[in-house]
C-alpha cells in the first residue's frame, strides 16, 4: 500500500465505499459460483430441465450484478482519481504561474511542461486503477477465501499456504519492477525535456546549422528510453507469468484435492464444484493488482516528481509568510489601496542594493547589481548582448520575480512580498515575443483592462495604428486571432500588446527587445508610435539596438549578468567600442 494515498483528500471516505463495493462483489461472485455449481449439479444428477431453472436464472442474475457492481467501482475509482489530477494540477499551476518568485528563476520549464501535461494524466491513471486493486486484494479475497474456508477446510489450507507465497513473490517482483520503472521515468522526462527545449530552440538551431547535429541527441536520448521501457516490460511479463504459474499450480492442487474426495465420496459434488468455480476468484485480485501494478509504475514516479515539486511551493510559502511576519512595517507597507500608492506622479525612481537572481541549478543570472537613477528620470535603457541578463533584469524590475539577495526598491518603497503584487498593478510588461490569446481583439486588448468598454478599445485601436487590420477582419474587434483564429504579423502583435498597455491606463511601461525580431520599416513605424504614444510615461527599455538610445534619459550597460556602467544616452552616443559587443551596425537605422 502507498502510504502517500492518505495525503489525498477524502481517501478514507473512498476507501470505505470501495472496501463496501468489495463487499457486494464478493457476495455476487459467491451467488455466481453457488448458482452455478448447483444448476450444473441438477443435470449431472438427471434431475428434471425444470429445475434447473431457478439456479440458473439466479447465476445470471449474480453474473449481471457482478458486471454492473465491477462498473460502478470504476465511475467511483474514475471519479476519485479525476478530481484528485485536477486538485494536483491546479496546484501545479498556480505554483508555476502564481508564486513567479520560485518558479520563473529556478527548475527546467520542460520538467514543469512535462508533469502538468502529461505527468498528471499518468497519476490518474495510476490512482484509478491501484486504489481499487488494493482493496480488492485486501477485502475481495478475504471474502472469498473465508467462503472456501466454510466449504472446505483442506482447499481453504491450501489457499492458506499458497496464496501468502503469491504475495510475497509479487512483491519481490513488483521491487524489481519498481527500481526499472525509476530509470524508465528518469529516461522519460529527459527524452521530454528535450523534445520540449528542441522545439522552442528549433529556429535557432536551424539557423547556426546545429539541427542535425541536436537530431543525434534526440535519436540517443529515445534509444536510451527505448532500452529502458524495454527493460521494465521484460520484468512486467516475468511477473505476470510468475503470478498466472503459481496460481494455476494452486488451483491444480485444489483440484486434485477435490478429485481425490469426490472419487472416495468424502465430498459432495455441489460444495466441490463450488469451491473449484471460487479458487481462480481468490488469486484473481492478487493478479490483476500485479498487471495494473505495471501498468501504472510511471505514474506512482511521475506522482513523487509532483509531490516533491508540491512540497517545495509549500516551503517556499512558509518562507515568504515567515520573512513577512519578521518584518515591522509589513502590515503598514501594503495597506495603500489609492491610484498611485508608490507616489509616482511625483517622480519615479529605482534602487537596486546587492541584488542577485538565480536560474537553474541556483546558478546567478544577475550578480550582486547595485544601481538607481533619481525620480527626475523618466526613461531607463537596458543595452548588451543577447544573454546579457535585461530579460531576466526587467522581469525584476515589473515585480514578476523576487531577488534571491539584495533589495529592489521604488520612490524608498521595498518591493517584496504583497508589497509587489500593487507594484505589478503598476506595471504593464510587453516582452519580446507578446503573447495573443486565442479569443477576440477586443479580449485580447482588455488583457489589463478587463471593464474596458468596446468604444475605449475602438478608441485605442485608431491610436496604435489597428484600423486598417480590424476593417479587414470579417467581424471587426471581435474576430478570433491567436491558436485557432486568424494568424496576425509581429508587428501587428506588438500594436496589440503596445494597445493593451494604453487601455491599462498603467504609468510604467517596459519593453523588452520590442522590435528586434521586425523588419526594417515596421522597426521605424512603430519606434516612432511608441515614442510619440508613451510621451507622459515612465518607459523601461531592453535592446540590444543602440538607435533606441538616443531617446532614453538614463543608459545601463549589461553584460553576463553584471552591470558594468551606466550613464546619460549623450554619454553612449559618444563611444564608438562597446564592451557588451553590440554591433556597430546597429548604432542607427
Amino acid at each position: 500500500m502507498d502510504k502517500s494515498w492518505f495525503t489525498l483528500r477524502g481517501i478514507k471516505i473512498h476507501l470505505t465505499v470501495l472496501g463496501l463495493i468489495s463487499l457486494l462483489l464478493g457476495a455476487a461472485i459467491i451467488g455466481q459460483a453457488l448458482f452455478l455449481a448447483q444448476g450444473i449439479s441438477v443435470l449431472f444428477q438427471e434431475h428434471p430441465l425444470e429445475m434447473a431453472y431457478k439456479p440458473f436464472i439466479l447465476f445470471l442474475v449474480c453474473l449481471f450484478a457482478r458486471y454492473t457492481i465491477v462498473w460502478i467501482q470504476r465511475k467511483v475509482a474514475g471519479r476519485f482519481a479525476e478530481k484528485a489530477t485536477e486538485r494536483m494540477r491546479e496546484q501545479l499551476i498556480e505554483g508555476i504561474f502564481g508564486q513567479h518568485e520560485v518558479w520563473l528563476t529556478s527548475g527546467s520549464s520542460a520538467e514543469k511542461i512535462t508533469l502538468v501535461m502529461e505527468g498528471v494524466d499518468k497519476v490518474r491513471t495510476y490512482l484509478e486503477l491501484a486504489i481499487p486493486r488494493f482493496v480488492d486484494m485486501m477485502v475481495l479475497t478475504l471474502v472469498l477465501w473465508g467462503w472456501t474456508m466454510k466449504l472446505d477446510l483442506i482447499s481453504g489450507g491450501i489457499l492458506t499456504v499458497t496464496l501468502p507465497l503469491l504475495v510475497t513473490f509479487f512483491i519481490l517482483l513488483g521491487l524489481a519492477a519498481k527500481t526499472q520503472a525509476e530509470r524508465q521515468w528518469t529516461s522519460y522526462r529527459v527524452l521530454s525535456h528535450h523534445y520540449t527545449d528542441a522545439l522552442r530552440g528549433l529556429k535557432t538551431l536551424k539557423y547556426l546549422g546545429r539541427s542535425k547535429d541536436h537530431g543525434k541527441t534526440i535519436r540517443l536520448v529515445s534509444d536510451n528510453y527505448r532500452k529502458a521501457t524495454m527493460k521494465t516490460l521484460r520484468v512486467a511479463f516475468l511477473s505476470s507469468f510468475a503470478l498466472d504459474f503459481f496460481s494455476m499450480l494452486s488451483i491444480a492442487m485444489v483440484a486434485v484435492s477435490l478429485g481425490i474426495r469426490l472419487i472416495d465420496g468424502s465430498m459432495g459434488f455441489t460444495a466441490a464444484l463450488t469451491v473449484l468455480l471460487l479458487t481462480p476468484e481468490v488469486f484473481l485480485p492478487v493478479r490483476m493488482l500485479g498487471s495494473d501494478y505495471h501498468a501504472s509504475l510511471d505514474g506512482r514516479e511521475a506522482w513523487q516528481a509532483i509531490r516533491n515539486m508540491l512540497n517545495t511551493l509549500d516551503s517556499n510559502r512558509k518562507d515568504m509568510k515567515e520573512k513577512s511576519e519578521l518584518e515591522p512595517n509589513h502590515r503598514e507597507r501594503v495597506q495603500p489601496l489609492d491610484s498611485d500608492p508608490f507616489h509616482l506622479s511625483s517622480g519615479f525612481s529605482i534602487s537596486l542594493s546587492d541584488v542577485v537572481v538565480t536560474g537553474e541549478n541556483e546558478h546567478p543570472v544577475i550578480n550582486r547589481i547595485s544601481a538607481s537613477f533619481s525620480a527626475q528620470t523618466a526613461k531607463l535603457g537596458l543595452i548588451g548582448m543577447s544573454g546579457a541578463g535585461k530579460t531576466t533584469l526587467l522581469h525584476l524590475l515589473a515585480g514578476l520575480i523576487e531577488p534571491a539577495e539584495g533589495s529592489f526598491q521604488v520612490n524608498g518603497i521595498k518591493i517584496e512580498g504583497d508589497v509587489r503584487l500593487l507594484w505589478q498593478q503598476q506595471v504593464a510588461l510587453i516582452p519580446q515575443h507578446p503573447h495573443i490569446f486565442s479569443q477576440s481583439v477586443l479580449d485580447n486588448l482588455r488583457f489589463y483592462c478587463p471593464d474596458a468598454t468596446t468604444e475605449q478599445a475602438e478608441e485605442i485601436i485608431d491610436v496604435v495604428g489597428l484600423r486598417s487590420l480590424i476593417d479587414a477582419l470579417p467581424s471587426g474587434i471581435h474576430e478570433p486571432i491567436g491558436e485557432g483564429g486568424r494568424s496576425i504579423s509581429g508587428g501587428q502583435a506588438q500594436r496589440i500588446a503596445l494597445g493593451r498597455a494604453l487601455l491599462s491606463k498603467r504609468p510604467i511601461l517596459i519593453l523588452d527587445e520590442p522590435t528586434s525580431h521586425l523588419d526594417i520599416e515596421t522597426e521605424w513605424e512603430l519606434k516612432q508610435m511608441i515614442l510619440k504614444l508613451l510621451s507622459g510615461k515612465h518607459l523601461l527599455l531592453a535592446t540590444h539596438r543602440l538607435h533606441w538610445m538616443k531617446e532614453m534619459e538614463c543608459v545601463w550597460l549589461m553584460n553576463s549578468g553584471e552591470l558594468t556602467d551606466c550613464g546619460t544616452s549623450n554619454t553612449w552616443l559618444t563611444k564608438t567600442k562597446w564592451s557588451a559587443g553590440v554591433d556597430e551596425g546597429e548604432v542607427s537605422i
